[in-house]
């Protein structure tokens, strides 16, 4: 037990060597990893361990596709991509940019299947409920659809990562924003499933003196190139220390 405790350990703090704290341009450090509940992802992690991609669809919105951000190496998939990969040297990551600007949950459950499941991935994470707050979605109907969705994709065998929303101005004044948050929280408890909760990591940013908007694009809506970093290496973070110890493949593979 002591062995695997170290062993753990080691882990752990290679992981956290790789993949942060990250720096942007400009040089600014993200803040540290506030506590988080642990991700459970048996799926992908099964597949790392039989030396199978690992293959990830980030399903949502703008923040999603990566609005505002210089380019797409600085949207939140292709920095969650490269910091896996960095990560684990001997396994193969490939996160697939499903986010479509202006959606929300009645969009993104209609083409669940075509741009998620027919890929065959092992873990979806599924970002929603900005657009849909700043709607003035029926907080009822929002629930019933993504808990369809989610129902759905463990059905299908895929595990699945719900992400709430930023702490931007937009979404701020978006009176359904917290309800519709609540609801993301109450089916990730109901069907099992693990929420991300960017609101949670900016609060507790915020709390330690990083303040939202240093996190915020000039649209008052979207992450800027450091938000999509430091979000991003945090869900790195917590997606690499569920996956768990990398496994070594020999060089004639």
């Amino acid at each position: 037990m002591k062995r695997d405790r170290s062993r753990l350990f080691n882990i752990v703090c290679c992981v956290a060597a790789l993949l942060g704290p990250a720096a942007s341009r400009a040089g600014t450090i993200c803040p540290a990893d506030p506590p988080m509940a642990p991700l459970h992802l048996p799926n992908l992690k099964a597949a790392i361990a039989d030396r199978t991609q690992g293959l990830i669809v980030a399903l949502g919105s703008s923040s999603t596709a990566g609005a505002m951000a210089s380019d797409s190496a600085h949207t939140y998939p292709a920095i969650l991509q490269s910091a896996l990969n960095k990560a684990f040297p001997n396994a193969h990551f490939a996160v697939i940019n499903r986010g479509i600007g202006g959606q929300d949950a009645p969009e993104e459950l209609a083409r669940l299947d075509s741009d998620a499941i027919a890929l065959h991935p092992q873990l979806v994470i599924w970002q929603v409920g900005a657009n849909g707050a700043m709607r003035h979605a029926d907080p009822t109907d929002f629930h019933r659809m993504v808990e369809e969705g989610v129902n759905h994709l463990v059905k299908a065998g895929i595990d699945v990562i719900l992400m709430d929303n930023q702490r931007s101005p937009k979404v701020l004044a978006a009176v359904e924003n917290i309800i519709l948050e609540e609801s993301l929280a109450h089916v990730a408890k109901e069907t099992g499933v693990n929420l991300f909760s960017r609101s949670h990591l900016m609060d507790a940013w915020s709390d330690e003196g990083s303040k939202p908007g240093l996190f915020t694009a000039t649209d008052g809506l979207h992450h800027n190139d450091l938000g999509y970093l430091c979000v991003s290496q945090v869900l790195a973070r917590q997606i690499a220390a569920a996956v768990g110890a990398p496994v070594a493949v020999s060089a004639s593979r």
